[in-house]
């Protein structure tokens, strides 16, 4: 039987299925002691998948017990996952929060398992250390997860921008020539004519979408959206009653949880955006370039894009305020001398002698002492700042609305009209103080329940001394 290679990074070991999230947690083992034979089983089972096959390294009478469903969620698959993962920890002593984590790690995998994502986690054969374990979202998870999410995906029909005329386009030709040293040189910019359009995703419309490839077809970007959804949402309830990934990781049951880079795959201009990032974007000597914005949103995806939209706007039109800045100091630096109150101040010939600034323990003061701090606040305070407020309240009206010609443009650029800007979820700290509190109560209803039926069922109970 042919065997593929094992390939590393961002796919499974079956060199097939993308990593889209990764889960990290440490692994801490206390008096790590193990046999020969627990050694070398360990060698052999390199990786646990959740669909409960073995990589093709895997030895074949391991391999011969467990079938060949390629089902991701099964509760079959679920149960033989832990099941290996309590066989390959049974010989070593934890510490009972240790094992306490390593319960709520397995709840919650099996309940991503359930959410139909596939699972592949290496064993370490360490003491300690960073365990990581890998996620990967299959074509029918994708687009259920689209669907509910409502993303634009572009479909097949394409219609034409029309192109300014007159005075404008003249006006508009000039300003990009004139512009052109401080734009990045980026090639590969969607400027065309044409426009596919879009249209938020369907199951039922499959054939209306250009979809060339099911690998490609969502972005690496979307792709990460999507699973931190259903991380996001995931509950564990037999272990800890808690509600996302987020919490688990306030509670130190894993210690991260990101997306990975896409920088060794050679598809749809991916490893190209990201050299020109780096060569036009992330370095001090592209300061004064335009942003690559839409590289930018390529990558990170929409909404990191919008955030350096604006920092970008806000950074530009700080230049014409920075300017006005430095001329009124400069006023304030040219009149300091001519400055009738700080020339009086700074005379020492008036002799004037001021009250004491405190009583009992102030002594008086001369007025003379105060020069630097009188000489120094009229280059911030004199009659060209006045200017300056009226220009800054102007300046900031122009700002707002100079953004919300811009976010208009990307979001029509980007196809982000209609849709709905997602609410903030609560903290896990808040969300934990929440559960405790609701725990707290049902604790005291069911006491107080249970204090009410005994109540109710002990005998009437009468003094002694009453009946004489």
């Amino acid at each position: 039987q042919h065997q593929s290679p094992k390939i590393t990074g961002l796919y499974f070991n079956d060199g097939r299925r993308k990593v889209d999230y990764v889960l990290v947690f440490h692994q801490r083992r206390h008096g790590s002691i193990r046999s020969p034979a627990s050694t070398s089983a360990s060698h052999d089972r390199l990786s646990i998948v959740s669909n409960g096959n073995f990589p093709p390294t895997t030895a074949p009478d391991a391999a011969a017990g467990r079938g060949g469903g390629s089902g991701g969620g099964d509760a079959a698959s679920v149960g033989e996952v832990f099941m290996e993962l309590g066989s390959a920890a049974g010989s070593e002593s934890m510490e009972p929060a240790d094992h306490e984590m390593r319960l709520i790690r397995q709840e919650f995998e099996a309940s991503l398992m359930e959410a139909g994502l596939e699972i592949e986690r290496d064993l370490e054969l360490k003491t300690h250390g960073p365990s990581f374990t890998r996620l990967h979202a299959p074509w029918p998870v994708l687009c259920r997860e689209a669907e509910f999410l409502k993303i634009k995906v572009p479909t097949k029909t394409s219609y034409e921008l029309k192109e300014e005329r007159g005075f404008g386009s003249s006006m508009s030709t000039v300003w990009r020539k004139l512009n052109q040293p401080f734009q990045p040189k980026v090639s590969n910019q969607d400027h065309g004519s044409t426009k596919l359009l879009s249209h938020c995703f369907s199951r039922d419309k499959l054939h209306l979408y250009n979809i060339t490839s099911k690998d490609t077809f969502f972005d690496n970007a979307t792709r990460g959206r999507i699973v931190y959804e259903i991380l996001r949402r995931t509950v564990c309830v037999r272990t800890c009653q808690t509600i996302g990934i987020s919490t688990l990781i306030a509670k130190g049951v894993y210690d991260a949880a990101f997306p990975l880079h896409d920088v060794s795959v050679f598809t749809v201009g991916v490893c190209l955006s990201r050299r020109v990032l780096h060569e036009e974007w992330a370095r001090y000597s592209a300061f004064y370039k335009y942003q690559p914005i839409d590289l930018v949103r390529k990558y990170f995806g929409e909404k990191i894009g919008l955030y350096f939209a604006w920092l970008g706007v806000y950074t530009q039109l700080l230049i014409p305020a920075s300017i006005v800045g430095i001329i009124v100091f400069g006023y304030g630096v040219a009149t300091v001398d001519t400055n009738i109150p700080s020339l009086e101040m700074c005379d020492e010939r008036f002799n004037f002698t001021m009250c004491p600034l405190c009583d009992g323990a102030c002594d008086f003061w001369r007025l003379s002492t105060a020069c630097g701090t009188a000489r120094a606040s009229h280059l911030f305070d004199n009659p060209a700042t006045v200017f300056f407020a009226i220009f800054m309240s102007l300046w900031a009206v122009l700002f707002l609305e100079h953004w919300k010609r811009r976010q208009i443009s990307l979001s029509f650029s980007w196809d982000l009209t209609g849709i709905e800007e997602d609410e903030e979820h609560p903290r896990p700290k808040y969300e934990t103080i929440l559960l405790q509190k609701r725990q707290r109560k049902q604790k005291n209803k069911k006491k107080k329940k249970k204090n009410k039926v005994g109540q109710m069922r002990e005998p009437p109970f009468e003094k002694p001394g009453r009946f004489f």
